[in-house]
């Protein structure tokens, strides 16, 4: 396939800048390279990553939007086509709806919509007239879609119908944002799928469920926890949500990955979309469900792999997956010498993109090879081919792994067969790594005393809980550190943030068993299950 030039290094980037410290007089943002460490300065370090490496862009004219750039949407663009071909062999077909929804739609459905409406957006106006009736930027789709399943729904003939858009949606972000994870506006899909039965729409809850963990651990070599929300966490108006929960190792936060919900039979009582019982007794309201990802997976993907250097992106998703880069090259070599030379690079290069591999030569004259290799690691290509006179000679490529930085050679004759396997090895080999941290880091704690020491160590925790929405706030705020810190400095800060549930799992570590206390020392009552609580975002 083909893959985009590298016009804007030669227009933007000086070599002479690139992995410099700061000076005093540049910002960050005027630096090529990392001017922070992951482990010093999480925050900086995410924002500059994204940025540096040409993911995203800052929209300035209106805060809180980001321009994805085309890296971003490449790899948005991959997840897209692996996730539609599964909906397309589940018979879901696509859709696209409107982006407004008016203020009548909002009112039938207000239980439904009151958790989004401060970040609601208005257009009071069309050109110079102001509108008789304000309409909203969709926040998510329910009020739009459903009045037409009501119209299109008669009988349980034509049930099941599922439907699934790709869109962007608005949500108007009060609080500070940042790239992916938290924006105004965020690409995402939605399927909202109406059954005859609970057990149908509970058995594609758990599918659609399965298809997200695989984006994650599959595509992007991010572990997930699979499980429940409880009810204080789940969606507005669902019967049920489901969900997969991943884990950022630097700051210790669990992170939402995706949800799959069962809205059971709330909106179609509301929305009055039902359908003839098959039984002959009159009419029944048919069973929903939504589920939806959005783009936050990419920001979930830089945080968890990324380090110092800049991204490591997983080879899957990668829009280059090897970079070529000719070493060895001099002044004093002739150009019949040169020409010869690049000819058997270009020749690696058809040879590797015949076995599937995405692969980019970098031939730029006036950047040297170590500027080339300090480049393509910020923007985190899988492998690197260091080429030069001498593997020539030997018959041999030389390679470079972005995430381990392992050397080694392979015979130009196997590259086919084993280049694709060293990517598909460093695939395999981000997911292991992660998900030791996770395990590692989603620890059991049994003792209340515990609870606190155990979120300071950047963990999350398994603990017995009663389920009690009452119990489960009152942990948030027994957990939320209230005393003034000013005195100490920021790198010895602890946060001062409470743990909310994030989810139930669906695998439990052990049988509770009847006696068994939920952790809150408030509470006292029997604890029905083990309950992944932590700080998240």
């Amino acid at each position: 396939m083909a893959i985009i030039g590298l016009w804007h290094y030669r227009k933007h980037y000086k070599p002479e800048k690139l992995g410099q410290k700061q000076e005093d007089k540049k910002k960050p943002d005027e630096i090529i390279g990392i001017t922070v460490s992951k482990n010093d300065n999480f925050s900086q370090w995410y924002q500059e990553v994204v940025l540096k490496a040409e993911m995203v862009e800052y929209y300035q004219e209106i805060s809180g939007f980001f321009i994805l750039r085309p890296l971003s949407m490449f790899i948005w663009n991959q997840i897209k086509h692996w996730f539609q071909e599964r909906l397309d062999e589940m018979d879901v077909e696509e859709a696209s709806f409107p982006t407004f929804l008016s203020a009548k739609s909002i009112e039938k459905e207000k239980d439904h919509v009151e958790g989004f409406a401060p970040e609601l957006a208005w257009v009071t106006k069309a050109g110079s007239k102001e509108l008789e009736t304000p309409i909203a930027v969709r926040p998510t789709s329910e009020a739009i879609m459903y009045p037409y399943y009501s119209k299109w729904l008669r009988s349980y003939r034509d049930l099941p119908l599922r439907l699934n858009q790709w869109n962007s949606v608005i949500r108007w972000e009060a609080k500070q944002t940042t790239p992916f994870l938290r924006t105004r506006e965020f690409l995402w899909q939605e399927g909202h799928t109406a059954h005859l039965t609970e057990e149908d729409a509970g058995k594609e809850v758990l599918e659609i469920l399965e298809l997200y963990a695989q984006i994650y651990e599959q595509i992007l070599a991010v572990p997930v926890v699979r499980g429940r929300k409880t009810e204080n966490e789940k969606f507005a108006g669902a019967y049920y949500t489901t969900t997969v929960e991943g884990y950022i190792p630097s700051n210790g936060r669990g992170i939402q990955g995706a949800t799959s919900h069962c809205l059971g039979q709330n909106f179609s009582k509301m929305f009055d979309i039902s359908v003839e019982d098959p039984t002959g007794n009159g009419h029944i309201h048919v069973w929903q469900n939504s589920w939806a990802f959005s783009s936050r997976v990419l920001g979930v993907m830089v945080m968890i792999h990324g380090d110092d250097k800049g991204l490591v992106l997983p080879p899957r998703v990668a829009q280059i997956q090897t970079v070529i880069v000719p070493v060895g090259v001099k002044k004093s070599t002739s150009p019949k010498e040169k020409q010869m030379f690049m000819a058997k690079i270009e020749d690696i290069a058809k040879k590797l993109k015949l076995a599937g591999v995405r692969v980019w030569v970098d031939d730029r004259d006036g950047y040297t090879p170590a500027w080339k290799f300090n480049a393509w690691e910020l923007k985190g290509v899988p492998l690197r081919i260091e080429f030069g006179p001498r593997d020539a000679v030997g018959g041999v490529i030389s390679y470079c792994r972005r995430d381990d930085g392992k050397k080694g050679t392979i015979p130009i004759e196997d590259i086919s067969a084993e280049i694709p396997k060293l990517l598909d090895a460093i695939q395999k080999s981000m997911y292991s790594r992660a998900d030791a941290s996770y395990r590692q880091h989603r620890i059991q704690v049994n003792k209340w005393d515990d609870v606190l020491p155990a979120l300071d160590g950047k963990n999350v925790l398994l603990i017995p809980f009663c389920l009690e929405t009452r119990c489960e706030g009152r942990i948030k705020e027994l957990t939320t550190r209230q005393e003034d810190m000013s005195h100490i400095p920021d790198e010895r800060r602890p946060p001062t943030m409470g743990m909310k549930s994030l989810c139930i799992p669906f695998e439990q570590p052990s049988d509770l068993g009847h006696s068994t206390r939920c952790l809150n020392p408030e509470c006292g009552n029997r604890a029905l299950k083990w309950t992944m609580f932590g700080r998240s975002y």
